[in-house]
């Protein structure tokens, strides 16, 4: 494959306006959430000092995920999906001043702080799974990785300035100042998403009932594809997700600076822009199966080695080789997830997709909190990360359709039926 067929696919950005609203609204998006993640892990850092309460961060994320997620995504199926992500996004705004308001009043509760994350995240959930349905609508099949990958970019781009962003407001102006420029930059992004052509689901739609979430659910067991893919990721983020536990290696091994602990964050997005400016080698590959499965395996060793480093250096070095390998695997992830649903189901299967990608790290952020807790936070990462590699492994071998699943050949087309 020639470089510049390798390199990042611009073809979305200047075949499609709608699409072009809806990457600058992600941008917006993704770069307050960004900043709001180190002011909250600053605050409950700051209030607690134990590992044990950032990991609960994950767990005050992920509950609400999953339940809202879930409504979400059957929603998605059976309203006009602009409509949700407008709602859900200003919900999110709402949330973002709550957060805030406590800080800036002084109130000093644990408690409180988790509840609004809590709030913030539910209405995130409600949207997410339109959201990610809005790229196959935007964008003809040929361009629905290029578009994945364009949005990973928003994404890497955020976690670059967004918590090195944070750090920096929170040592000049304190956290009070970095949940304002949240909920500013999430509600400036609102403008991509009132804009965008109305998207009701294709056909006659579902009903939003407990039995048509159920049915999503059936869709990817029943499809090895899918379930595959979800199950690598998993074995990924609950397995060795890092983020609880910067807070302490930051405290114990550089001196617990705020921009350092801004810098771990940041270096992972380095690595994944890295690897996004290279994504065409991703989206025009015609089996993303292997991709992922390996892409997630070094995710799990790069993060078990840097547990157990010293220099800081090699530290952030090896966060820039997880963050490559993390929107690698995502990137193609996405893309067969996209291709294999018909338009009638996506709602809920983004709803499963977004769960997975999200709530996954929330949890997978508790279970490191924990056992770091119990153990010591290089125990916490090296054990994760070979279990990570030793999981995926063990997918690959299982699972043949993941490993040969073809873009070409097995895509879904959206005028085929499927069971509602």
């Amino acid at each position: 494959m020639r470089l510049r067929t390798g390199l990042l696919d611009l073809r979305p950005l200047r075949s499609s306006p709608p699409f072009r609203r809806l990457w600058g609204s992600s941008l917006l998006g993704a770069l307050g959430s960004q900043v709001a993640v180190v002011a909250v892990l600053f605050q409950v850092w700051d209030l607690t000092h134990d590992p044990v309460w950032t990991g609960a961060i994950g767990l005050a994320n992920a509950v609400p995920l999953i339940i809202f997620g879930l409504i979400g995504g059957t929603l998605a199926d059976a309203v006009d999906r602009r409509s949700l992500v407008r709602w859900s996004t200003v919900g999110q705004a709402l949330a973002g001043l709550a957060l805030a308001a406590q800080a800036v009043a002084g109130v000093q509760s644990l408690w409180l702080v988790l509840g609004l994350v809590s709030a913030q995240s539910a209405a995130n959930a409600m949207g997410a799974p339109a959201r990610r349905t809005f790229i196959p609508r935007l964008l003809g099949p040929e361009q629905v990785g290029a578009g994945i990958a364009l949005q990973m970019l928003t994404f890497q781009s955020a976690m670059l300035i967004g918590p090195a962003l944070g750090g920096l407001i929170i040592g000049q102006w304190g956290v009070g100042v970095c949940y304002f420029v949240f909920a500013g930059m999430v509600t400036a992004s609102l403008y991509g998403i009132v804009r965008l052509p109305s998207m009701p689901p294709e056909g006659a739609g579902t009903r939003p009932d407990l039995r048509s979430t159920a049915a999503g659910f059936t869709y990817v067991l029943q499809r090895p594809v899918l379930r595959g893919s979800f199950a690598s990721d998993l074995a990924a983020t609950l397995l060795s997700m890092p983020v609880a536990l910067f807070p302490l290696v930051n405290e114990v091994r550089f001196g617990g600076d705020p921009e350092t602990l801004g810098l771990f964050l940041s270096c992972i997005a380095i690595g994944g822009m890295s690897a996004g400016l290279f994504s065409g080698l991703v989206t025009r590959a015609d089996r993303p199966g292997p991709i992922q499965l390996g892409a997630a395996a070094v995710w799990g060793v790069a993060l078990g080695v840097f547990g157990l480093v010293g220099p800081l250096w090699l530290a952030l070095a090896l966060l820039v080789v997880a963050g490559a390998a993390d929107t690698v695997s995502v990137t193609s992830r996405g893309l067969m997830i996209q291709l294999a649903t018909p338009d009638s189901h996506r709602g809920r299967v983004s709803a499963v997709d977004h769960i997975v990608g999200v709530a996954g790290p929330d949890v997978g952020n508790f279970r490191a909190g924990i056992v770091a807790g119990l153990t010591s936070a290089p125990i916490a990462l090296a054990t994760g990360g070979l279990a990570c590699a030793a999981a995926t492994g063990w997918i690959a071998l299982r699972n043949r359709p993941l490993r040969t699943f073809s873009i070409r050949a097995d895509a879904v087309r959206d005028d085929v039926p499927a069971t509602r």
